[in-house]
């Protein structure tokens, strides 16, 4: 009897630290995402008034896309580190602007690598779960259990190059502004994660960049005051790989 009742205490104090550690049995995630981009320099604009972060100047002529690649590594249960590689394209006209006299228009492509740490504000329960663990491949067993929120800030570049109409060459050329370049950003957003399943996450985020620089879009102008602003909007699909022996991703 005493034997039994040894034997039951044993595997229940054994279960909760066995759970709270499972998230260290995947510290290592891969992450693809895709979305619009927005972009918010000296070309186009809708607001002549004060526009905070340039969210009034949001429009459908002014928004592209952006995929994005990045490599997570969990430090610990509320905070990770991540890699992040995006490719995209920001567009900036003067049609139907604030600005149509001045009819300059500009297509960016551009590639940002960054450095991201994340803090999880709000962290699932879902994930230290024993039967969430042996539910594989099954609904996830509460929305409200599996749900993160985190935000997000860190360092990074962007590498751009510019292809403007004939009104803006010709005004680039004239002033010197350059059509390409390499320069530092700071990214910073939130972001929101559903737990699918011990192996998949599925999300989305957004992110803003403040660029160093004032010619994403090929121009600025005397009435700049402040350098280009960008923001991704992004679904996001998180697959965990398992954490090898010595710490590093296992793909078996």
């Amino acid at each position: 009897m005493k034997r039994s009742i040894l034997i039951l205490l044993i595997f229940f104090l054994a279960i909760p630290f066995s759970n709270a550690q499972l998230w260290k049995m995947r510290r290592w995630e891969v992450v693809t995402a895709a979305g619009p981009s927005f972009f918010f320099g000296d070309i186009g604009g809708y607001s002549r008034t004060e526009n905070y972060l340039g969210f009034r100047d949001v429009s459908y002529l002014q928004t592209r896309y952006d995929v994005n690649v990045n490599v997570r590594y969990r430090l610990g249960r509320e905070f990770n580190l991540r890699g992040s590689m995006t490719y995209g394209l920001f567009h900036a006209t003067d049609e139907r602007g604030s600005n149509e006299n001045r009819p300059y228009e500009s297509s960016t492509t551009f590639f940002e690598p960054a450095f991201l740490a994340e803090y999880y504000f709000v962290k699932n329960k879902a994930e230290s779960s024993y039967l969430f663990q042996k539910r594989r491949g099954r609904f996830i067993w509460s929305i409200l259990k599996s749900l993160d929120f985190y935000g997000f800030a860190g360092v990074g570049g962007i590498a751009y190059n510019v292809s403007g109409n004939d009104a803006l060459v010709a005004k680039q050329a004239l002033e010197g502004y350059p059509d390409s370049g390499f320069d530092l950003v700071i990214p910073g957003g939130v972001g929101a994660t559903l737990v699918y399943s011990p192996n998949l996450n599925f999300g989305l985020e957004l992110g803003g960049r403040y660029a160093f620089t004032d010619y994403l879009d090929g121009y600025t102008s005397q009435f700049s005051k402040a350098n280009d602003v960008y923001y991704f909007l992004n679904l996001t699909v998180t697959y965990k790989l398992k954490t090898g022996p010595r710490g590093l991703p296992s793909f078996r």
